[in-house]
């Protein structure tokens, strides 16, 4: 029996999505419809034939549904381009999680870990200012969902 090729995505790359999927659950809620089709969109950019995407996106999925906390992540990341990364993917992950057009984009308890973010992240307030107005600007295209903003700044990063 062949040996199976390793996933398409590195340890290292699951922190970060860990990290951002942390900020996801800031509010208490992650949504399965997001879930399913950052699993799928990730899983396409990272394998290549159908079984590898299907156990990829299996393996993320697994990743997205676990609570971990930001303080067990972000220690294990210490390079400042994944900082910033994870910094502007949090602070799409969070516009993204609007459940209703009543709700407002970024409700109380997402923009205070978003602020917890930027703290424990240490950047500094004009790297941060920079990198929120690049999200913002991804944003404001409304061809483009929040969701396939993120897939896309995280695939972009590492493609």
């Amino acid at each position: 029996m062949p040996i199976p090729p390793p996933p398409g995505i590195t340890p290292k790359q699951m922190n970060l999505l860990r990290a951002v999927t942390a900020m996801a659950w800031s509010d208490g809620a992650l949504e399965v419809a997001e879930v399913e089709l950052m699993a799928q969109q990730l899983s396409q950019h990272f394998a290549s034939d159908p079984s590898q995407q299907a156990s990829l996106a299996k393996q993320i999925r697994e990743y997205f549904v676990q609570r971990i906390p930001l303080d067990e992540i972000l220690p294990q990341i210490s390079d400042e381009a994944e900082k910033r990364l994870i910094l502007k993917l949090g602070y799409l992950v969070i516009a993204a999680s609007a459940r209703s057009p009543e709700e407002p984009l970024v409700n109380l308890e997402e923009l205070e870990a978003f602020q917890q973010l930027v703290a424990k992240l240490q950047l500094p307030p004009e790297v941060v200012k920079q990198i929120s107005q690049e999200a913002e600007s991804e944003l404001g295209d409304p061809s483009i969902a929040p969701i396939e903003a993120l897939v896309k700044g995280f695939t972009e990063h590492y493609g």
